[in-house]
């Protein structure tokens, strides 16, 4: 497993955030020492990956690529396995987690990155946000895996008729603010707005899509604490696009290499 290599970051988020980082992984320890004894026999008891169907984790930018493509064409060919999801993962999983992939994507309730991936629990980190839009909360939230227990896989993930991109690409348009907080989606948007506003496309809105997938993995990839992972091989930064007619994961930029 690939380990964070940036000391300073990494002390500050365990070290003087320790109560905020136990509250992410949601693996506070237990001060029961009989508690403790049993928790030390079970993962002693247990692979680190105790489902049949998943294996051993991913420890490398290209083996958990593989692992989310492969589970992405069996979501596709309807012969889904369920990895990872059953009483004994549950169990195992329970007092701390090694998430092999971090996901940000949108929020349309038709775009479920576990089952698109076919994972289970304790596999992805996900942030979910209307556009798969960023700001600091977001990003801290996606460098969170990779900084901290070498997740080494980041996985943007923007799919196809895209509510909140068509809302924002028309308020844009014709020149209207949407209600809310809403508009603060749209405002976030509005780098990729631009870039698609400077050619015809056939669809505009979808271009909208893609362009916004690919701006955000790029701007995560050149981060000033992530780029350091990305540049020694710890960590790859994948755009992809999801297709609602067909469930394919189609990657735009950044695949890892074997």
């Amino acid at each position: 497993m690939g380990t964070a290599r940036t000391p300073q970051r990494r002390a500050i988020l365990t070290g003087g955030l320790a109560a905020t980082a136990a509250m992410l992984t949601a693996c506070s320890s237990n001060p029961d020492a009989s508690n403790a004894g049993k928790t030390s026999a079970v993962g002693a008891a247990k692979s680190p990956s105790p489902s049949p169907a998943a294996g051993p984790r991913p420890d490398s930018p290209w083996a958990a690529f593989a692992r989310l493509m492969d589970g992405n064409k069996r979501w596709v060919d309807g012969k889904l396995q369920h990895p990872d999801r059953d009483p004994e993962r549950r169990e195992f999983v329970a007092e701390a987690q090694d998430p092999y992939g971090v996901i940000l994507s949108c929020i349309d309730s038709r775009v479920p990155p576990e089952l698109v991936f076919d994972t289970g629990l304790g596999d992805l980190f996900v942030m979910r946000t209307g556009g798969q839009v960023v700001g600091p909360v977001v990003v801290g939230s996606v460098e969170y895996g990779p900084m901290t227990t070498g997740t080494p896989l980041i996985v943007v993930l923007g799919h196809q008729r895209c509510g909140a991109i068509k809302a924002a690409y028309e308020a844009m348009r014709d020149g209207k603010k949407l209600p809310g907080n809403l508009q603060a989606i749209s405002d976030a948007l509005r780098p990729a707005y631009r870039e698609t506003a400077r050619t015809k496309h056939t669809d505009p809105v979808d271009a909208m899509v893609r362009i916004h997938i690919k701006q955000t993995a790029a701007e995560l990839r050149s981060n000033r604490d992530l780029a350091p992972l990305v540049k020694k091989g710890d960590l790859a930064v994948v755009s992809a696009y999801y297709s609602l007619d067909t469930g394919r994961v189609e990657v735009l930029t950044g695949a890892p290499s074997a």
